[in-house]
């Protein structure tokens, strides 16, 4: 059987993890060996790659940073889920403070030709391009809700998309947000802000 850091990553076509990947994979097993209240969720769960993202700083007193992006099967999502808030708040303390996201693996169906089907069946909605970017946008911010999304228009005709997050999770999710417009950017080449909604 393989090590136990090898079996919590697990790669396409026998492609070799890097350092970071097997870095990430040493965290995910030290937590399912050392964690008594994550152990028997994290025994079946492994993600199939992992990247590291510069997060800008945004001004004020904010530093440069980075986040790690955690790629999880689409079947095995639902599971991670379920341990997220815990396990994110664990894998931040093993990997120096960098903010975690974790973002289902997803394809992307090309666009049907004119004329002629490249499917034998219609396109699934939730193959589109704009259904996958909609779809990391839950992921990334997840469990926190978006209630709202506006799209805004420069002057110069760039968009940049507004998204309203539930304001009762401000104190737990502002400081990530950064994080989240870096992650975002760097997996859909879009712009997006966040923001909470002023409750009155």
């Amino acid at each position: 059987p393989p090590p136990p850091t090898m079996s919590k990553i697990r790669k396409d076509n026998d492609v070799k993890p890097d350092a970071f990947e097997e870095s990430v994979a040493a965290a995910l097993s030290d937590l399912e060996s050392s964690s008594t209240e994550l152990k028997p969720d994290l025994r079946e769960l492994y993600f199939t790659a992992a990247r590291e993202v510069d997060v800008p700083a945004s001004g004020g007193d904010s530093a440069p940073s980075k986040a790690v992006v955690l790629f999880v099967p689409f079947r095995l999502h639902k599971k991670f889920q379920r341990v997220q808030t815990r396990l994110v708040r664990e894998l931040e303390k093993k990997l120096s403070g960098r903010s975690v996201v974790v973002i289902a693996q997803r394809k992307i169906a090309p666009r049907e030709r004119k004329g002629g089907r490249l499917f034998k069946q219609q396109r699934p909605r939730s193959r589109t391009l704009t259904a996958v970017h909609e779809a990391v946008l839950d992921d990334l911010c997840y469990p926190t809700e978006i209630v709202g999304k506006r799209m805004r228009y420069k002057v110069d005709g760039t968009r940049t998309l507004k998204v309203l997050l539930d304001p009762k999770d401000k104190a737990n999710v502002e400081h990530k947000t950064d994080a989240f417009k870096a992650v975002y950017r760097k997996l859909t080449g879009k712009d997006v802000v966040f923001d909470f909604p002023v409750v009155a």
